[in-house]
């Protein structure tokens, strides 16, 4: 048995466990019962063998990233901050690390501990932008009901739980939208103005939480959509900032609208169709900035909207990570770089709730 069929051996009864206590699929929110998930292809839930090259890329980048993480446990790089912590220790969970018990737990539980304590007491804010405060809420959604809260602090006195630390998250956003016109999030919590992008990783961290148990009012999933659908034109463009859709190309944007609209059942509408279009005719497309940023919502938006198509990306993708991982492990010798590409190929394993359709 491989490392790979160990920890899916291993992890999808812990998951499985979990599943029926809190977060299993994306929650009771969106779909009635965990039970209805056993009608699923289990392919789809679960997925099949992980290919080598799939295991060889996250091996290496897991190692590297464990060695690199502070005492306080934090990572330290260009775009440091409470939303890179939660993007390496979802690269951690996504494998089926165990997050109390295997080799990585206590790299898992000290990150969150990390978070935990860099975040805001009064507000909820989690540093050092929105867009950290949308990736770090959507990391505690997904530790949420996993980790074992009788061993997160190790003998130190708690700050907080998971669960405080999340409705205080969920807290801090809806404060945040209120002073924003547009109904969505820009890079501080008292922006006023708003952009697709941050508006669309602070969505996904609610979404989350609300799927993970936590009170999230439907007021603010509600506008923030619709500020996404505004933004929306009609050939699947998105507009990076106001509220009007389809000014500028961007695959990032319209692979964010994408995967928003899978996740909140929106696949009906004429913007879903538009944007997964935009992104299925484009599936050779190499982004030229914030490639990390865009594999890893591509990744997500395909499997979401057309798993044929996430076969053919994902193949491409694994190859071409595999050709440009450096021989420590690392992306870039970057924390975000090296998290966000294993989270691009966290979805051959399919172990987080976020990663089930």
């Amino acid at each position: 048995m491989n490392k790979s069929e160990e920890r899916r051996a291993k992890g999808e009864g812990h998951w499985q466990r979990m599943a029926l206590v809190a977060i299993y699929g994306w929650g009771a929110a969106l779909c009635p019962s965990p039970f209805a998930l056993r009608a699923q292809d289990p392919a789809l839930r679960f997925g099949g063998a992980i290919p080598q090259e799939v295991e060889t890329v996250y091996e290496r980048g897991l190692a590297w990233l464990a060695s690199k993480q502070s005492d306080q446990g934090g990572w330290q790089g260009s775009n440091d901050g409470a939303g890179v912590d939660g993007i390496c220790v979802m690269a951690f969970l996504a494998s089926g690390e165990d997050p109390n018990f295997s080799r990585y737990a206590p790299n898992i539980r000290r990150a969150l501990r990390a978070m935990i304590r860099s975040q805001d007491a009064t507000t909820g804010y989690l540093p050092n932008s929105m867009y950290h405060h949308g990736f770090a809420m959507l990391a505690l959604s997904e530790a949420y009901g996993a980790v074992d809260e009788a061993l997160l602090w190790e003998g130190e006195k708690p700050v907080r739980t998971i669960g405080q630390a999340l409705d205080l998250a969920i807290r801090c956003a809806g404060t945040a939208q209120k002073v924003n016109r547009w109904g969505g999030w820009r890079y501080m919590p008292n922006s006023t103005d708003a952009d697709t992008s941050v508006t669309g990783a602070v969505l996904m961290g609610l979404l989350a939480a609300r799927n993970a148990g936590m009170e999230v009012a439907d007021e603010v999933i509600d506008a923030a959509l619709e500020y996404m659908r505004r933004s929306t034109g009609k050939d699947g463009s998105v507009a990076y900032a106001g509220g009007f859709g389809g000014f500028g190309e961007s695959m990032n944007r319209s692979a964010i609208a994408t995967l928003v609209a899978a996740v909140s059942k929106h696949k009906d509408s004429d913007e879903f169709k538009a944007t997964l279009k935009h992104i299925t005719d484009r599936l050779e497309h190499n982004e030229g900035n914030y490639r990390e940023y865009f594999r890893y919502y591509m990744a997500q938006a395909l499997f979401q909207s057309d798993y044929a198509s996430w076969q053919k990306w994902n193949t491409a993708t694994a190859r071409a990570l595999g050709d440009t991982q450096a021989a420590d492990g690392s992306f870039n010798n970057d924390a975000y770089a090296t998290g966000m590409s294993l989270l691009a190929l966290g979805l051959n394993y399919r172990f987080l709730p976020i990663y089930e359709r």
